[in-house]
C-alpha cells in the first residue's frame, strides 16, 4: 500500500507484480474503491507479466473523503488522480483499464495526456462525449433500489451491507448464480476501509468542467472494449457505440454477464488484457 498526495488529496494505492513490467492502471467505477477490482484478477494479471496498480477513488476506501454532499471536485479532477497515481509510482506511460465511470475517466486521460497512455481497455462503460442518438442506461429496477438511499440508516452496518449486496445482485447477469456470501465478504472489507461509507455516493453528483463532445472519436491509442451482454447499468449498446466510433477499436461481448467482473470470467478477462497490452506498441 502506498499513499500519494495529489494537491492535498490523498490517494491510497496498491501494486501487484514487478516494477519494470508493462504498467497497467486499473480505474474503478463510481462509488467503488480499489476492491472493485478482484484480488484474483490483479494476481492473474501480475502472473502474466504486468505491473498492476489499483487505487481508491476520492471518497472511497483510504483516500481523502469528505462528508456526503460536500464534494466539489469534477470528473476531470478524478482523471488527474489517475495521472497522479502514475507519477507516484514513477510510471511515465501506462496501459489504462477503466470500468464504468472508470472507463469514462480513462478516455479523458487518453485525450488529456495522449503521450502517457499506451492503450485503453474499457469495461462496461459508455462513450466519452456521446454525440449520437440517446443510448440506453440504468434499469428501472436499479433506479428503484437507489431510491432506498433516502431512508438508509448509515449507522446500521448490517443494513448498509444488505443494501450494497443487493446492488451487486442487481448488477449480476445470468451466466452464474449470484454468490451472496462472496459479495457480502467483499462488502464487509469495503466497509472496514472507510469511516464514511455514505461518501461514496458523492460520485453521483459529479459533473464535468469541459465540453467533451465526440471525445471518444478522437482517441488514437489501441482500444479494447469488454462489455457484458446483460449489463443493466450501461447496456451493451454503449460498448458497441464506443467500438463503432473509436478508430481501430475491438469489442468482446461477454454472454450472460452484467455490470460486473464475475469470478468465472476472470481468467478470460486476464488473458484478453494481457494480449491487448502486448499487441500495443509503446
Amino acid at each position: 500500500m502506498q499513499l500519494i498526495d495529489n494537491n492535498g488529496h490523498i490517494l491510497a494505492t496498491e501494486s501487484f507484480g514487478k516494477v519494470g513490467d508493462p504498467a497497467l492502471v486499473l480505474v474503478m467505477g463510481a462509488t467503488a474503491s480499489m476492491l472493485g477490482w478482484p484480488d484474483a484478477l490483479c494476481l492473474k494479471l501480475a502472473d502474466r507479466g504486468l505491473h498492476v496498480l489499483r487505487f481508491d477513488h476520492r471518497d472511497t476506501g483510504r483516500s481523502t473523503t469528505v462528508a456526503p454532499g460536500e464534494a466539489t471536485y469534477s470528473v476531470e479532477d478524478m482523471a488527474g488522480d489517475v495521472l497522479a497515481v502514475m507519477a507516484g509510482h514513477w510510471v511515465e506511460k501506462a496501459h489504462l483499464v477503466g470500468m464504468s465511470l472508470g472507463g469514462y475517466i480513462a478516455q479523458m486521460v487518453a485525450l488529456m495526456q495522449p503521450g502517457r497512455v499506451a492503450s485503453l481497455t474499457l469495461i462496461a462503460t459508455e462513450p466519452l462525449g456521446w454525440d449520437g442518438e440517446p443510448l440506453p442506461h440504468i434499469s428501472d429496477d436499479f433506479l428503484a433500489h437507489f431510491g432506498a438511499l433516502a431512508t438508509l440508516d448509515w449507522a446500521d452496518q448490517e443494513a448498509v451491507a444488505d443494501f450494497l449486496v443487493k446492488s451487486e445482485h442487481l448488477c449480476a447477469g445470468s451466466a452464474a448464480a449470484f454468490d451472496a456470501m462472496a459479495a457480502r465478504s467483499v462488502v464487509k472489507r469495503v466497509l472496514a476501509r472507510t469511516d464514511s461509507p455514505a461518501s461514496m455516493f458523492n460520485h453521483g453528483t459529479l459533473t464535468t468542467r469541459e465540453d467533451w463532445t465526440g471525445g471518444f472519436r478522437r482517441i488514437d491509442c489501441p482500444v479494447l472494449v469488454i462489455h457484458g451482454e446483460e449489463d443493466p447499468i450501461l447496456p451493451v449498446e454503449n460498448g458497441r457505440a464506443i467500438a463503432a466510433g473509436t478508430p481501430g477499436a475491438r469489442i468482446e461481448v461477454l454472454p450472460g454477464v452484467g455490470h460486473e467482473l464475475p469470478s468465472g470470467w476472470l481468467e478470460y478477462i486476464a488473458d484478453r488484457l494481457a494480449e491487448h497490452v502486448r499487441s500495443a506498441k509503446v
